[in-house]
This record gives structure tokens, sequence and C-alpha cells, in this order.
């Protein structure tokens, strides 16, 4: 298997659901409908499916959270360092660019590519990645955002727990991790009708992802786009590589799955959570765009540097 042949289907489709979003093949309520299915249905089936699948077991060691997690420090400090630099940019608009610059875009590319990349040796460290990365990353940036309300700690945490109480992605890993636990292995029926809702999830995700690009518009701030997409596609991951493989020990596959879960594009929350709080909206939006666009040639980059070429 080599770089090409990985990236080529999931960016393929990603392109491919871009055209027709832009020829008006698929309307937004389409992309808008799909992308719901994904994020409720398709990947939490694909979750509970691979969490509990025979002989899915594996250990994780801090070291593993430190890399990727230290790299994310990294990118996330850096982005905030120069959007502080630049006008007219507030204190919370700073924490977006820095949290976008660390924010990977997990469910529509990051599960299908690693998944294609290193199969079975790389699903257990990339689910267990999958189920810290966002409530650590959503906590600390909305503790950030909302560090000069007038909240307290305790009502900031109730508000965090109740969102990720209502997230499939975050209750799926929960049940999966359950079943696991528990010794339970879905069969028979139930397990044939996760695994058709798990089936269509990499090639929706994707779709819906090319689709969602065509209301993104790069015009805005190319320059500062640019900026949050190199930090995210380049500066994250070489990070999380020199830590992962120069200054940690861990299995090749953890350290393969941590860089490239840290080299996929500028995740979809970082704009949410721009929307929410309203600023550096039009910013986000481009940067999500530009590091997508870029995704192809520097991820590229990074399965050659791990040796999948």
């Amino acid at each position: 298997m080599n770089a090409l042949t990985i990236i080529a289907p999931i960016f393929g489709i990603v392109l491919i659901g871009w055209g027709a979003a832009l020829a008006g093949l698929i309307s937004d309520k389409v992309s808008d409908g799909l992308s719901e299915y994904v994020f409720a249905i398709a990947v939490p089936a694909l979750i509970v499916s691979t969490l509990t699948r025979p002989g899915m077991t594996g250990e994780v060691a801090w070291s593993y959270w430190f890399s990727y997690f230290g790299g994310a420090a990294a990118s996330w400090f850096t982005g905030t360092l120069i959007a502080r630099r630049r006008t007219g940019i507030d204190r919370r608009g700073t924490i977006l660019h820095g949290f976008a610059a660390s924010q990977s875009n997990t469910v529509f590319v990051g599960v299908p590519m690693i998944l294609q990349a290193y199969g079975e040796d790389g699903a257990f460290p990339l689910f267990m990645l999958l189920a810290v990365h966002l409530p650590l990353m959503m906590g600390c940036a909305t503790f950030l955002v909302e560090s000069d309300a007038n909240k307290s700690i305790l009502a900031r945490l109730r508000g965090l727990a109740l969102v990720l109480l209502k997230n499939p992605i975050f209750l799926s890993l929960g049940v999966g991790m359950a079943m696991k636990a528990l010794g339970v292995t879905p069969s028979g029926f139930p397990k044939a009708l996760i695994d058709a809702f798990a089936g269509t999830a990499s090639t929706c995700a994707l779709v819906a992802l090319g689709a969602g690009l065509k209301r993104y518009r790069v015009l805005f701030d190319l320059r500062g786009a640019t900026v949050i997409a190199l930090l995210k596609n380049i500066l994250h991951p070489l990070a999380v590589w020199l830590l992962a493989f120069h200054v940690f020990s861990m299995p090749v596959a953890y350290a393969g799955v941590a860089v490239l879960f840290a080299a996929m594009p500028v995740g979809i929350n970082a704009y949410l959570m721009a929307v929410r709080y309203k600023t550096e909206t039009g910013m986000i939006a481009a940067s999500v765009l530009v590091s997508t666009l870029l995704a192809p040639i520097t991820t590229l980059l990074w399965l050659a540097v791990l040796g999948k070429t």
C-alpha cells in the first residue's frame, strides 16, 4: 500500500461531494441532512462495531497522550500568539485561532484515513484518542473563551457535561467501551444492523464534508486562513512526530496514528465555536476550506515520513 493509494479515494470523494454541491446536484439541505446522519448514526455505529470486535484490545501509555496533546498545545499556543500580533482580533478571536490550529477533523476525515493507513493495528489507539480528544479540546476552548464570563467553574463544568452527554460520538464511545469491558459482542440481527450503518460512515462522511465546503468563502482572509491551515497541517503533526518518535517510546502504529490524527485538516468544531461566540467566523470558515484543500499534499508528505509509501 502506498501513500497515493491511501489518500486518493479519501480526497477524491471529498472533491466529488464539493463538485456535486457546486453544480447544484446536492443542495444545502441534503448536505446538512447527510452530515447529521453521519454524526448521529453512521459514525457512532462504526465506533461501537469496532470497539466490540473480537480481538480489539490494547493499552495506551501516558506517552501516547503526551505526544499528541503536547503537539496540540504547541500549535494552539503558536496560533494564538500569531493572532495577538494582528490588529482587529479580540481576545476570544485569538483563542479560536489557536483552537482552529490544533483541532483535527476527526470524524469526517481522520477516522477513514487512519483506518485505511493502519487497519486493525491502528483502530484501538485511534478510538481511544477520539474518546479523549473531543471533551478535552472542546473543554479547554470553552473555558478559555468564557474565562472572563460571570459563570462559576461549577456552572461551566455542568454546561460542558450537558453538551457531551448530548453528543452521539461521545455517547457511542462510552457505550462501546462499556460493552467491551462487559464482554458483550453483538451478533445476529443487532450486529448486521450495526455493521450496515457502520459501512456507510466513511463514504457519507466524506461526501458531506465535500458538499459542506461550498458554503465557506476562502477570500475572506486568504493570508490568515493559510497561516492557520499551515499550523494545523504542518506544525501540529511535526510537533507530535518529534514527541512520539524522538522523545517518548510507544508502538510504531500508535505513534503513526497520533501523527496522522494531528495531520488532519481544521475540524468543523472550530467553525461551530466561532459561530457560537460570534467572532472570527469568516476567518475560521476559510481556514477549514484552505486546510482541507492542502490536506492531500500534506497528508502525502506525512504518510511518506511514516513509511507508508
